[in-house]
Order: C-alpha cells, then structure tokens, then sequence
C-alpha cells in the first residue's frame, strides 16, 4: 500500500466525485503544466552541452538537495551516522575481542607451559634430589625463554620456591593459590603482580602412584600476548576511514539518482500528484499489485490487501515470501503473462489478470489485477471432495491388501483412512477371522489394528480383547449388518454404556463423532471397521457415511482374501510339521540345535532329521524339495520315509543318495503318466553320518548347498564336499567326503532359503553366513540364533531349514575291542576278556547275556566268515556289541526245526538283545546287537 508523507494512515473510500477529489484533479493538472512548461527551457540547455560535461541545472539541483530539507540530504546523512557508528563499534568490539584473546592465550599458554615441565623427563626426579634448586633453576630458565613465558616456578608441596626467574626469591613463600594443585587438579588465576596484570596456572607433578610430591607454576604477563590490538588499530581505523569515503560517494550518488526519479518536483508537487493517484488506486473495488521485474512487490492497493490478506510491510518484499499459495506466488514472480485464472486464496476464489510493463520501454515488471469470485467456490468445493474421494477408493484399491496377512491388511485400512477421512480408525476382528477361521456365534472380538493423527487417544489398544454390548453403536452394524452414525458422541447413550469410564475420558480428549461400519463379505462379517473425528468440528454427515461403507466394503474383499490365504497356509504348515520330526532321537554322539521356519508366502518342501545307526553312529540328513504348497510338503513327507526306510539298512552316504535318486525318478514318472502335477525334480538332499568312536564324518549331497564346519577354535570353512546333480536326474553316481572332526567342532547344515533369495545370490549368502557363525557363541542353540537374526529377511520368501551339531567323541576307555583267532577255542577268551571289562565297566548284570551274544557272534564268524575277525564292545547310551568279519556274506534269521542241530544263534540273539543287525564295510562286514543298560 502506498504510504504518502504528511498523512494519516486512515484513508476515505468514496470515490473522487467529490469537491476534495476535483482539488486533487486540480492540483494534479496543476503539476503536470508545470512540469511541462519546464521542459522547453531545459531542453535547449541539454542540446547545448558537450557529451561528458555536467549540465548546469543539474549541478544547481543536486546542490540545492544536498543542502536543502531534501530526502537526499536525509539520506546522505543518515548513512554517514551508520557509518561513523559501525566504525566505532568495530574499534570497540576489537579492542574487546583481543583483551579477550589475550586473556584466553595467556591461560592456554601457561597452563600448557607449566603441564609440559611438570611431566617432563627428570622434572620429579629431581624433587628428590639434595639440591632441587641445583638441578631446576637452568632448566626453568631454559624453558621460559623457549616458551616466551614470564617465569616458571617449580616448588613444594609447602609452596616453598625451588626456582624463580630472579633468584633471590628462591626459598620464598609462593604468592597463590595451591590448595586445589595439592588435590591433583589444575589452578589457573588472574593476579596483579610486581611485574604487572599476569596470569599463572600451577599444575601438580605426581609419583607413578599419584600422589603429589611438587608443583610447578608458569606465568606470562596479559602485556606479552596482547600488542595485538595496538598493531591493528591503525590498520582498522585506515580501513574505516576509506570506507567512510566511499560511503559518502555512495550517498552523493545516490541522491543525484534520487533527484533525477522525481523529475525535479518539490515535495508539496510530488504530494499533491501521489494524493491524486492514491485517491484513485485506492478507490477502486479491484486489486491491483505492481511487482518489479526481480519479483518484488512495489505497490498494492486496498483491495489487494484486503483480498489476499497481505502483511503491512508487504510492499518491497519478494512475492514467494509474501505468504501466498504457491500458485499464486509464483504467478506474482514469474511476471508471465495471465487472463481471468482462477487462483484460490484463503476462503476466496480470484480471478487474476497480469501485464508486463516493459511493453513500450516501460521499467520491466508487471501489473496484476484481481477479481474476487467466490460465488465459484461451492461449485469447485463440491467437485474437490468428489475428487479426493474418488482418490481414496482408488487407493484403497491398489493400497489394501499388499500382502496376504490378515492383521497387515487390517492395518492398511486404518493408515490409509487416517487423517484423509477420520481422525483415528480402529478395525476389530474376531479372532476366529485372525487365524483363518469364520466366527461362529456370538464371541469376542481382538482390536487387531489402530491409527491416529495422535498416539495418546483413551482408545483401546492393538490387541485388547472388547465384547460390545449390545447398545453400543459397534453392536448394531454387527447385528444388523448396516453403517452406523453417532453425529454425537457426547449424547449418545447406548455407547457411553460400552464403558462409563473410558467413554467420558473420550469424550473429554475431543473424539465427538463416529461411524462404525460391519466388515462383511457376503453374509459373513469378520469384524468391525469404527472412524472417529476430532480435530474438525463438524460431525460426520450421510455422504461420508457412504464414503466409509463403500471404503470398507473394498477393504473387505482384501481382509476375506487373507483369511482364507491364512486358513490354506495354517493347513499346509500343520502337514508339513507333522511330517517333520517331532522331538529329536536320543543320542551321545551329537549335541544338537535346530530351526525351521516356513515361507511366508506358503509352505515348502525342505525338511531335516536326525537318525541314530548302529555303532553310536548318527546321520543327519537335510533336504529341499523345490516348490510350494501342499504337494511339495507331501513330496517332502514321501523322501523323508523313504530316507528313514534307506538308513535302516545302514548304507555309505553315496549309496542312500542314489537309492533316493531312483526313488524320486519313479516318482516322476509316475505323475506324468497319471497326467498329475509337476515333477519332483530339483529336489536336493544332504546325507551325513558322524563315528563318535573314529570322529569320522562322511557326507555326500545331492544339489545341495555345502554343509559349514566351525573348529573348536572358531575358525569357519566350508569343506570340500562333492557336488552330484539334484536328485531325480539319474545317470551320474555320488561322492562321498570323509571329514576327521575334533571333538566340539560344530557341523551347521541348512537349505537355500538361509543363503539366497531374489536380492543376492548365494556366494553372497554364504559370505553372510561366514560372518554370522565366526560371531556365534560355542552352543548350537546360540548359533542357531545368530545365524537366524542376521541372515534370515523379515518376510523369507522359501522355507527355512537349519541344523547345528556339536560333535563328541565317545571316551577310549568306553571302548573295547579284541582280535580274534579263527580257533573255536577262541569263544572262551572272548568270554573272558567281556567278563572283566563289563565287571570294570559295573555292569556285571549283563555278563551272562553279553558273552551269550558273543559267543554266537564269534563262533559264526568263525564258522561262516574269513580273518580277520575282530570284536569291539561299545559302552554308551546302549551296550554294543560287534563282531567284524572280511565275508560278505549275510547273516539271516529262521526258525530250527525240532530236528535241526543248528540254526537258533542268531534267534537267542535277537531275543536276548534290544536290536541286532548287519552293516556292510569296504573290508567285510559287521554283525551287531545292543542291549539296554540296566
């Protein structure tokens, strides 16, 4: 707005038709003649100069500003004042700035001074010596002239001198405070001494055990570090005294321009033309701005304030900075030229019309005016909430439902509802609904989502369980399957009798309106959806309600869809774990930790077990079915029995995989002919079995990834174990890996859903899982947890199976073992020899059945087998007893007729032991049987 001198800042409205208007008119006319009937005077002088030299009516003018009542003259003065005043405060502030500097200096400097002679070499030494003084003075000296200090003063506990610049003062009483030195701190004081304004720091020199046995004192005078500001003071006051020259050329040149822009009018002309102006600018009922080519506004009229709410200082400032939205404020900058667009401005619809004013060498800029048409904003108010709510179902539509989890989904629903359309919005489900079920009856229900412009509200909390009673509006649209709305919370009965506490306490925190809307697909409904306002005053009316039933009747669909997703993946899990091992086997020979976690988006096919052989042995067996769902657990359920049946005939790693190969082939062939689903092929499979007696662990995989090995010492590799294709394949055979493993290394077997996934490859994957395990304790269950938080992705797209397995080894003297002669006289050695060592081992119970099992064992190896024969009787959970031999051939069980006078060992073998059998050895083979310890 236009502020003219010598007037009021209340200005009339009426339009200039007036007598007061016509006198400006007047005066106005007035000013334009003279202004004029002076040109043609001027003119001839203008002609008559040389290019270059000053014209006389302009000096005459800028002499008479500059020395008249004029602005310039103001101006030239008010600018030399700041600039003496800005001169004095630099002198002032500098001279401040170097006390303060000196000061500071002085304190940093003698503190470091006294610190670098208290520690230095020799310095505590001679404290003890007969004549401190003797060995200190030339040293102190020394010191102070290299560091430019005043004096350093080493002295006693008591403050008595042992050195001083001038020596007679040695042996003196220190002049200072000491008591917080003695204390092992660090003085630092401002004193006036003989010398002068000094500063000195005392420091205490310790014995190695910290106690203090001296102390040392350097000082420098404030006069010493401070000929700072004599040096600069000059420099300074040159430096002010040119900028004060240049700032009075500045202000003449300035002025000169300011006479020049008011084409020589005196202020009572200039006044008289701006009253006509302003009478004029402001009368009118439209908004005008003019803003300078940089952007800036120079001028707005009444309506422009008025309509755009502009500050009282808006004049001078830049457009984007003026408060207005964006749209419009960057019309205003840009200057671009505008015909009747519409701009929206607080509660104010204008049309805004915009001109250059460089057209015909006018000063570049623009001029805008403004139409207030407000009668517009119903309509386009109407068509923006029809928008933003178009938007919100589109969003519901591609935002609800990411991700097949119930309580996620649920979660989406009230994040995207929250602040678009409510306040806070709460989803209640039953909990039949959370774990895939349908409600049956009528049962509680658990809040299984909440959002919020605000995280403090009295309402229930994620995870509360909440029966509604039957008024409450959340009852009703269970009941009735309809919307409900409570335009007002405070007056509504039926749900403050939910709960007379909690209700008030809402009430009170500003929650004033409510929809609840039944989350129903088809005739089943799953929960129910409640919105609630707060921070608009208005209730909500029937067109929102709509909005909120047609919103969670989309959310619905997505909520259904996850339940039932939910229901699916609950079945297949519960297949899949029944057909994985329910507790581990008991066994010595392992100490063992496992995990298995199913893939969020369905189960798989990767299983694992633990399976005791003769001997003490274990194997462990880890294998991956590719795929999902429930054909893939079944197939998993299928190899797994099939490896069970293959182990119990006690076969070589190599030999089980290929077993299991032609297995799965004929299953293959099988579902193509039967026309059924997809092949097994890319089934992988890993077979180990550890000897706790040899430490041997011999192991051979199928396509699948390498098993880690942990030493003892934590060092981690993964061993060389040969690859064989996938099984299903056929054609190529298995290898087979022998590892010799110390006693508490650590065996860790997993499947490929530890290792890769979409976002790395598995060299990646077992980079990270090196990490993991040279970071996990020696527990198999700590490493399973390790490997698990640092490996395993929030969501894992494939099955998870992972197996840690501390070896032992099974104690030398819980072994026995015997060569035998082929002699049958050789029975009763055996015999003998089992006697005492069982009578050692305190388990004279099974003497008599062990030699029984023995001799039968023995005398058919002798019999029917080839030396060497070789008897070995283990001592663990079980007693073993086995009998090697170099034939082939296999020992088998029958009944003896009455009539037969052979043939019933091998049966009182197995009626005697628990379990018998024979395992095959590249160098023969081994009959065994084990019997419970008593």
């Amino acid at each position: 707005m236009v502020r003219l001198p010598d007037r009021s800042g209340t200005r009339s409205h009426r339009r200039p038709g007036g007598p007061r208007a016509r006198r400006a008119t007047d005066r106005a006319h007035a000013a334009h003649g003279r202004r004029t009937t002076r040109a043609p005077r001027s003119a001839p002088t203008r002609r008559s100069g040389h290019p270059g030299e000053p014209e006389p009516g302009r000096i005459s003018a800028l002499r008479s500003a500059l020395t008249g009542r004029s602005i310039a003259r103001q101006v030239f003065v008010l600018q030399v004042v700041i600039v003496l005043l800005l001169v004095v405060a630099a002198v002032v502030a500098l001279y401040l700035q170097v006390r303060h500097d000196s000061t500071q200096e002085a304190r940093n400097r003698s503190v470091a001074v006294a610190q670098a002679f208290a520690n230095a070499p020799g310095t505590r030494e001679a404290l003890s010596s007969p004549d401190p003084t003797k060995i200190l003075q030339p040293r102190a000296e020394a010191a102070r002239k290299a560091t430019g200090v005043d004096f350093i003063v080493v002295m006693n506990t008591d403050g008595i001198r042992y050195t001083h610049p001038k020596p007679n003062r040695i042996g003196k009483k220190f002049v200072g405070t000491i008591a917080p030195a003695l204390a092992g701190g660090t003085v630092v004081e401002e004193i006036n001494g003989t010398i002068g304004r000094l500063v000195q720091a005392v420091v205490p020199i310790k014995d190695p055990d910290g106690k203090v046995v001296g102390l040392v004192s350097a000082g420098i005078t404030t006069a010493t570090v401070g000929g700072t500001a004599d040096r600069q003071l000059p420099l300074v006051l040159f430096a002010a005294a040119g900028g004060l020259a240049l700032a009075t050329g500045g202000t003449a040149l300035v002025s000169r321009r300011l006479l020049r822009q008011t084409h020589g009018l005196g202020p009572h002309e200039m006044t008289r033309m701006y009253e006509h102006h302003d009478a004029v600018l402001h009368a009118v009922r439209e908004g005008v701005l003019i803003v300078s080519g940089e952007g800036r506004l120079l001028l707005a009229n009444d309506e422009a304030h008025r309509l755009l709410d502009l500050p009282a200082d808006a004049e001078g400032r830049h457009a984007l900075d003026l408060g207005l939205a964006p749209d419009t404020a960057e019309l205003l900058a840009s200057g671009r030229v505008a015909t009747d667009e519409v701009h929206l401005v607080k509660d104010r619809l204008l049309a805004v019309n915009q001109r250059p004013t460089d057209v015909q060498g006018g000063p570049p800029g623009s001029v805008a005016t403004l139409r207030d048409s407000t009668e517009l904003r119903a309509l386009s108010g109407r068509a923006e909430t029809a928008r933003e709510r178009l938007n919100m179902l589109y969003d519901a539509g591609v935002g609800i439902g990411t991700s097949l989890d119930v309580a996620r989904t649920a979660e989406e629903l009230a994040e995207l509802a929250v602040p678009r359309f409510a306040d806070f919005a709460t989803v209640d489900l039953f909990d039949a609904v959370l774990g895939g079920g349908q409600p049956e009856g009528v049962t509680s229900l658990r809040r299984t989502a909440s959002s919020g412009v605000r995280e403090d509200a009295p309402l229930y909390k994620v995870g509360r369980q909440i029966k509604f009673v039957d008024s409450s509006p959340q009852a009703r649209s269970l009941h009735s399957g309809q919307a409900v709305l409570e335009r007002d919370l405070g007056a509504a009965p039926g749900w403050h009798a939910q709960d007379l506490e909690r209700t008030a306490q809402v009430v009170d925190y500003g929650i004033h309106s409510l929809i609840t809307v039944p989350l129903r697909t088809g005739s089943l409904v799953l929960g129910v959806v409640s919105f609630w306002r707060c921070e608009k005053p208005e209730p909500f009316d029937a067109d929102e309600l709509a909005l909120a039933e047609e919103l969670v009747a989309r959310a619905a669909v997505s909520i259904d869809n996850a339940r039932r997703y939910t229901r699916e993946h609950s079945m297949a899990v519960a297949l899949q774990r029944s057909l994985l091992p329910r507790r581990l086997p008991e066994q010595s020979a392992l100490d063992i930790a496992y995990r298995y976690l199913p893939a969020q988006a369905g189960v798989g096919g990767d299983w694992f077990d633990v399976l005791p052989l003769s001997g003490a042995r274990v194997a462990l067996v880890v294998g991956d079915v590719v795929g999902h769902g429930l054909h893939a657990a079944a197939t998993m359920g299928r190899l797994r029995t099939a490896v069970h049946n293959f182990s119990a005939l006690d076969l070589p790693p190599d030999e089980l995989l290929a077993l299991l190969d032609e297995l799965v082939g004929r299953i293959d062939q099988d579902e193509t002919a039967d026309g059924g689903s997809a092949p097994v092929t890319g089934a992988t499979c890993l077979y180990a079995i550890y000897d706790p007696v040899s430490r041997k662990c011999t192991i051979a995989r199928a396509g699948h990834p390498p098993p880690a090995l942990i030493r003892p010492d934590g060092e981690v590799e993964f061993p060389d174990v040969p690859v064989g294709p996938p099984l299903g394949l056929g054609g190529l055979p298995f290898e087979t890996a022998d590892l010799v493993l110390e006693e508490g290394s650590r065996l860790v077997l997993y499947t490929d859903g530890l290792v890769e996934d979409r976002e790395r490859d598995i060299d990646e994957g077992l980079a990270l899982l090196r990490g993991a395990l040279e970071r996990a304790g020696e527990s198999p269950e700590d490493t399973c947890r390790v490997v698990l938080e640092s490996q395993l992705p929030a969501r894992p797209s494939d099955d998870v199976a992972l197996i840690v397995a501390r070896t032992r080894a099974l104690d030398a003297d819980r072994i026995a073992d015997w060569q035998v002669r082929n002699d049958p006289a050789a029975v009763g050695e055996v015999r003998a020899s089992v006697s005492r060592r069982l009578t050692g081992w305190g388990l004279d119970e099974l003497t008599f059945t062990t030699e029984l099992i023995l001799s039968e064992l023995v005398t058919n190896a002798i019999r029917y087998g080839a030396d060497p024969i070789h008897v070995r009787v283990l001592f663990d959970r079980t007693l073993i007893c086995e009998v090697f031999d170099s034939s082939s051939t296999s020992p088998h069980l029958r009944y003896a007729a009455m009539t037969d006078e052979g043939g019933r060992g091998l049966f009182l073998v197995a009626q005697l032991a628990d379990r018998w059998g024979t395992r095959y050895t590249p160098e023969g083979k081994v009959i065994w049987a084990e019997q419970p310890l008593p």
